[in-house]
């Protein structure tokens, strides 16, 4: 691209993958550039967390365009396949988060979307050649990186469970006698610096139609999945519009449909109400409660399991800001990363694996997702549609402006994505907290139960009495997503903010030409 980069401003969900944005940076890489190293970095050194072979989202805003989404979410595979086709189910329950079921192995395996979409980008708002870009994470695959806290935590509930399937990766995370490897320390995963090597030549060719692709077909079919070559050679990301919602004098910019994080999240804004407010309060509290439980006894009524959730999505829109919605409708594992730099330009990178299916084909270092099992998003599981549907997603990277501002934020954390983002949303636009302490501030979740619900929540949040059970965190918690925010403001005043509740990295880069 022509224009000339002042700085770039990124924060992301680790001080490895900031490093490799800042190496890109002073290549002369733009926002795009710098996202997409810093989410490849984040996406390949955090197993169990992500993997590559699953699924992202992009949100970019140009300056004096109109915002796009860069869909690379999941598909149901099982092109080519016979009709009825059945495979074989591997149930699992885990401990993890209080408590969830899931399916896992090859039958649980989607068509994986993330690199198609990181490529797309890269090749339509990068300046620097794909293959600079992932030079910083293709040494750090080679020469090992630190055994991120989150990813300890999380294997110390799935690496017996789910990640033993693969030798390689077992032994990558392991001790020969069992123990998981202590937190900190530095791993390498065999092959799949080869792998990214690879891909960096190539392109996202190789993974699609070339020899890695074959070996995941190959590997999945050979142990009962659905995803086929067909799959892989068939897939291809898709742009849309943003949605876009105001909130104060500003636009903020999310994912649209067919996912449904973004539809969420643009909702709570509608709902909560778009005034400035003065602090969180009983009012405030209880509305911010009613919001929550409206917006996801929506979601649940008429979106979880609509085949077309477009007409849906439109009526919650049109729904969310008049004064009788909360009244009527009361009752997982993720990387993100956000850039802005001196153009004006935004990107938003929201990256999922699922809980991980805890395959990895041989000699590829690559663990395969396990989203077609996630059943809190795809509660239709194995039966979920024909193959090429794309499966529900939480997934919101967002991007948002005013005249004076531009603004790239995101979160991982399941479903705790969207009420994380909009707690950070008004606390920055509504409550004029400053970056930092918008996404620090204590949050609160409400957990909709079949029957029951109940709310979660941080330290330092002066409750009102609901009549709901409180689950009292004692302190701030990863649970409650891990919002990464970008800001850049007019005479080249950037900010960053990564949350507290996770690692994370950010980076203000130096005057590049």
């Amino acid at each position: 691209m022509a224009a000339t980069n002042k700085k770039v401003a990124l924060a992301t969900t680790s001080r490895l993958a900031a490093d490799a944005a800042a190496e890109i940076a002073n290549l002369g890489g733009n926002a795009v550039d710098c996202a997409i190293a810093a989410a490849m970095c984040s996406i390949n050194t955090q197993p169990g967390v992500c993997a590559l072979a699953g699924s992202a989202f992009i949100t970019i805003w140009v300056a004096g365009k109109e915002p796009v989404t860069i869909d690379g979410n999941v598909l149901i595979p099982g092109r080519g396949l016979p009709v009825g086709t059945t495979p074989i189910v591997d149930a699992v329950s885990l401990e993890y988060g209080g408590g969830i079921e899931t399916l896992v192995g090859a039958s649980s395996v989607a068509v994986p979307g993330t690199l198609a979409a990181l490529h797309k980008a890269a090749e339509d708002y990068g300046r620097l050649p794909w293959r600079e870009v992932l030079q910083p994470t293709i040494r750090a695959t080679r020469d090992g990186f630190p055994f991120a806290a989150a990813c300890h935590y999380f294997l110390g509930f799935a690496g017996e469970t789910i990640y033993h399937r693969s030798d390689d990766g077992y032994g990558a995370t392991h001790f020969e006698d069992g123990r998981l490897r202590d937190a900190g320390s530095t791993i390498t995963v065999p092959h799949l610096s080869d792998t990214l090597t690879a891909i960096a030549e190539e392109g996202q060719r190789i993974f699609y139609e070339g020899e890695i692709g074959r070996r995941i077909a190959d590997h999945v079919q050979g142990r009962g999945g659905l995803l086929t070559l067909d799959d892989l050679k068939n897939y291809e990301p898709e742009v849309r519009k943003s949605l876009v919602v105001e909130l104060g004098d500003w636009k903020i910019a999310t994912n649209p449909p067919p996912a449904i994080g973004g539809a969420n999240l643009a909702a709570m804004l509608l709902a909560f109400g778009v005034d400035p407010i003065e602090s969180w309060n009983e009012s405030t509290l209880r509305r911010l409660v009613r919001t929550q439980d409206a917006v996801m006894s929506y979601r649940r009524g008429k979106l979880d399991s609509c085949p077309d959730v477009s007409g849906p999505v439109a009526d919650l829109l049109r729904l969310a800001p008049s004064g009788d919605f909360l009244s009527r409708w009361a009752s997982g594992s993720t990387v993100h990363t956000s850039a802005v730099d001196g153009n004006g330009m935004a990107c938003s990178i929201t990256a999922s694996s699922g809980y991980g299916s805890g395959e990895m084909p041989a000699n590829t270092g690559l663990w395969l997702n396990n989203c077609l099992g996630e059943l809190e998003l795809n509660r239709q599981g194995l039966s979920a549609g024909p193959p090429g549907k794309r499966l529900p997603s939480n997934m919101a990277p967002g991007a948002a402006r005013n005249n004076h501002r531009v603004l790239a934020f995101g979160s991982p954390g399941a479903d705790r994505i969207t009420t994380a983002l909009h707690q950070f949303l008004v606390n920055f636009i509504q409550l004029g907290l400053d970056l930092e302490d918008a996404v620090a501030h204590p949050r609160l979740h409400l957990v909709l139960g079949n029957k029951d619900s109940r709310l979660a929540t941080e330290p330092g949040l002066d409750l009102p009495d609901m009549g709901i059970p409180i689950d009292r965190y004692p302190a701030i918690s990863m649970y409650f997503g891990g919002v990464v925010a970008a800001l850049a403001g007019h005479g080249g005043v950037f900010a960053t903010a990564a949350d507290p509740r996770r690692e994370g990295g950010t980076f203000i880069g130096p005057d590049v030409t």
